[in-house]
């Protein structure tokens, strides 16, 4: 979350020796970004609709209390979250200066993490709970509950909470002595006996292993387990459901992987022309990664047939006349169970 017209090495410099750095010009990569950052107003307004969307058929048509509500309740929660941190950054992109002053900096930065961190484990969540409740359909309805769905949320929370006291700690505004206009990152001239790098490091390989690595592994592994069970099974729509199956898989891999691969690129001795190059590439595949993040709570929602046929219900409830050309089940709030079927995916 920065923007920077100019790029330094503060590392092993005192306040009068500033002036004499040659600073790595990256005007071209903010005004890709300023361009880009428009994206982000549409990616909050789509959010808002489709998550709030599906907060109203859930209410609706659905049992706030069942395993699955509770998990995708918090998805949708997170996504809002991260979010709304949006429109605040395409503005500071847009005018690389940050004008909204210093707490606000620190509020929008743990917001944008904490979004950020907990849809990528609640993400993993939802596919674990749904593994659980196709392999182990008969057995995981003892383990099923809402103590377990509350639990889980809760450890959630807790992770990328704590996994955001970095960004809330270091991040702070300050004026640039160069383009005399006001950052909001991580400064570290700010706490001069904080090893601001060796932090970043150790918060970069925290993202590498537990928000990317982690849940690669358990996504891969319970995937491959639902579609050999779906495969497995007498399903007359076994096939459809694979393929969706590994659509979510690959849509997560090209989705979130890009962005990380970039992350890990990052080399404080390396060029200038090479930081040109990681800053584009970041800007690009950061847009890739918010984007996916916009659209997954909606996606997991309406893939499965039995939201469909509610947003369905709701479309000819509010305009009569498509009720000639929609068709619907009609279900007036049915009991819906912690167990899941290949069909429901």
């Amino acid at each position: 979350m920065e923007t920077t017209t100019y790029d330094y090495d503060y590392g092993n410099y005192s306040d009068e020796q500033y002036s004499s750095i040659t600073p790595c010009r990256t005007e071209s990569v903010n005004n890709l970004g300023a361009h880009l950052s428009i994206l982000y107003y549409f990616m909050f307004l789509f959010s808002l609709f489709g998550n709030g969307l599906v907060l109203v058929i859930i209410h609706r048509f659905e049992k706030l209390t069942t395993v699955t509500n509770i998990l995708l309740l918090n998805l949708v929660f997170s996504s809002l979250i991260f979010m709304s941190s949006l429109p605040f950054m395409a503005v500071y992109m847009q005018l690389s200066n940050w004008i909204f002053g210093k707490v606000m900096c620190k509020i929008v930065g743990s917001v944008y993490y904490l979004g950020f961190y907990s849809s990528v484990l609640f993400l993993t969540l939802l596919t674990f709970d749904r593994h659980l409740a196709v392999v182990y359909s008969l057995g995981a309805s003892r383990v099923r509950n809402r103590g377990y769905a509350l639990m889980s949320c809760a450890v959630v929370w807790l992770i990328s909470s704590l996994a955001c006291i970095k960004p809330m700690i270091l991040h702070n505004t300050f004026i640039h002595f160069i383009n005399n206009k006001t950052h909001c990152q991580e400064y570290q001239v700010i706490y001069p006996y904080v090893n601001v790098e060796q932090l970043r490091t150790s918060g970069f390989y925290l993202q590498l292993f537990l928000f990317l690595i982690f849940p690669l592994v358990v996504i891969i592994y319970c995937y491959t387990r639902i579609a050999i069970t779906v495969l497995s099974s007498r399903i007359v729509t076994k096939f459809k459901t694979v393929r969706l199956i590994f659509i979510i898989v690959l849509l997560f891999f090209m989705c979130w992987t890009p962005f990380n691969i970039v992350m890990l690129m990052h080399d404080e001795n390396s060029t200038c022309e090479e930081k040109q190059k990681r800053k584009y590439a970041l800007q690009v595949t950061r847009n890739i990664a918010y984007i996916y993040f916009c659209f997954s709570p909606i996606f997991y929602t309406f893939v499965g047939k039995k939201f469909q046929n509610y947003f369905r219900q709701m479309l000819v409830k509010r305009f009569p006349g498509l009720k000639g050309h929609i068709s619907v089940s009609q279900n007036s709030r049915p009991h819906v169970s912690t167990k899941s079927t290949p069909n429901e995916l």
